[in-house]
């Protein structure tokens, strides 16, 4: 029988940066017992978003900053919405770049993720907040 759950996580930051939470989206599918399906990840802010990527060599997540530091700089005259700083738009423009929901199969009750993959909060602003993601998992 086709069953559902749900959840929330909230992930604290520090400011800009990757945050993986991988092992809490992994205890929650074992808590619910979980084993085969689909679990679907979205965080509800517009200022950060998540994503999948390599967790084995932290220089990934340092290039991907610098990229992005690059492509859409905090400050630029160009952006009128400036509500919260400087950082304000950039952070709501590297959102819509990247992906605020994921979908990622479970198989004998695990994340059918790759050897080097993991699931981050990425944290589009400077300072610190406490981010929400919301979970759903489908299956049986």
């Amino acid at each position: 029988m086709l069953r559902q759950a749900q959840g929330e996580l909230r992930i604290p930051t520090r400011g800009r940066g990757l945050y993986e939470f991988t092992d809490q989206v992994s205890a929650w599918l074992r808590q619910n017992e979980c084993k085969e399906g689909l679990v679907t990840l979205h965080v509800l802010h517009t200022s950060a978003s998540l994503l999948i990527q390599e967790n084995a060599d932290p220089d990934v997540r340092r290039d991907l900053e610098a990229y992005f530091a690059r492509l859409v700089r905090d400050g630029d005259p160009l952006f009128v919405h400036t509500t919260e700083g400087e950082d304000d738009m950039p952070a709501h423009i590297r959102s819509a770049l990247t992906a605020v929901n994921l979908s990622i199969p479970v198989t004998q009750g695990k994340l059918r993720l790759g050897t080097w993959q993991g699931i981050y909060l990425w944290e589009h602003r400077r300072s610190s907040h406490h981010r929400t993601v919301a979970m759903h998992f489908v299956g049986d």
